[in-house]
């Protein structure tokens, strides 16, 4: 049968001339194209049910393989790296020592109002009050606020705050105002220094090995 008399039948064939109960009569073309139907629904359903279901494990599992490829290459990078991070840490907790270092002790708190003041009347400022405010505690230091309220000249004012960052204890200024008093300006400032909070340092480690 050539490719002609093929054409031929399938143009003649009609699905209404099926005779689905006698499969054995049905011309070739019929038979032809419903091998089809069934070997492209049999394909189908292998793909759906099989194929599909790998070929996406697949992509999952190229995906974690790229993961693990970039997780091995930082570790490795942080071992090979590892003796120049302990020098690093050894340097960051000798700059955190000197930084302890320099907050206050509580038998400190006094003298430095003491230099406060001395700043304040050096610079040429008339103090009304200089109090220091309930602490706060954090997880690692305690802040110490202490309220400054001062008349003076406007560059008064920064001779006074030039002064305190010249201290020798971390003191740090926060929410100034300054308004208009009779001949002087009226400077209200907060300061605020930090204790080191030995006791919740200690708690803190212990609840790390605890976990």
């Amino acid at each position: 049968m050539d490719f002609q008399e093929l054409n031929e039948k399938l143009s003649s064939f009609d699905v209404n001339d099926i005779d689905w109960n006698n499969m054995g009569s049905w011309p070739v073309a019929g038979k032809a194209i419903f091998a089809s139907i069934i070997f492209a629904a049999i394909v189908g359903a292998f793909y759906w049910f099989d194929i599909a279901d790998k070929i996406t494990a697949y992509d999952q599992l190229v995906n974690k393989e790229s993961q693990l490829k970039r997780d091995y290459e930082t570790k490795a990078f942080r071992v090979a790296n590892m003796d120049a991070y302990r020098e690093q840490l050894i340097e960051i907790e000798e700059s955190f020592g000197s930084l302890l270092r320099q907050l206050p002790r509580d038998t400190e708190v006094p003298g430095l109002l003491e230099d406060i003041t001395a700043a304040a009347v050096g610079a040429g400022l008339t103090i009304n009050e200089i109090k220091l405010k309930p602490e706060v505690d954090t997880e690692f230091y305690t802040e110490l606020p202490i309220d400054i309220d001062v008349y003076g000249e406007y560059h008064d004012f920064g001779a006074f705050v030039s002064a305190i960052a010249g201290l020798s204890r971390i003191v740090t200024l926060h929410d100034f105002t300054i308004e208009q008093k009779d001949t002087a300006l009226n400077l209200k400032i907060l300061a605020k220094t930090y204790r080191y909070n030995d006791e919740s340092g200690k708690k803190s480690k212990k609840a790390k090995r605890k976990k």
